[in-house]
């Protein structure tokens, strides 16, 4: 049987999920639509973090981890990107890749160089399901590839 601390435990991880999630969707939008960081956040704060949306009912988000993770990506963009860049095969640039591909790493990437808190090994297995979400061909294996290179520079000794 589940004590209230392995409930609300699940419930917490839930909730940072959703608000990974939510920030990919966040920054695929800020980058098709050409939305700035604070109407994105107020647009997902007012319909898509709550529970649920236009797709049916979700798990709500952490919504102080949300805005982190899409105020972060925008402040660090250039050298989140840099550090994604140095991780593509030679003469591909980040602005070639899918756009939910670049979101998933822009995001991830941020976390990995921003949140030390957060264990790399969560990170990568976070982002590398959520892309899997997203596809069934080879960009998981990609996102996971990338992603853990830049660990491997970024947060040395986190991986072994």
């Amino acid at each position: 049987m589940n004590t209230a601390s392995e409930k609300h435990a699940k419930q917490h991880a839930t909730a940072r999920r959703t608000a990974r999630l939510r920030a990919i969707q966040a920054l695929f939008q800020m980058d098709i639509g050409g939305m700035g960081a604070r109407r994105v956040i107020e647009e997902f704060k007012e319909n898509r973090l709550g529970g649920g949306d236009d797709t049916g009912p979700q798990s709500e988000a952490d919504i102080a981890l949300f805005e982190k993770l899409v105020r972060g990506v925008v402040e660090f963009q250039d050298d989140i990107d840099k550090g994604i860049s140095v991780h593509l095969a030679k003469n591909w640039r980040l602005e070639r890749l899918d756009t939910t591909v670049r979101a998933i790493l822009r995001v991830a990437s941020f976390e990995i160089m921003h949140a030390p808190n957060t264990p790399v090994k969560v990170i990568l297995d976070e982002y590398v399901d959520l892309a899997g979400d997203f596809f069934s061909g080879p960009e998981p294996g990609f996102v996971n590839g990338a992603l853990e290179a830049l660990a491997r520079d970024t947060r040395q000794g986190e991986l072994s």
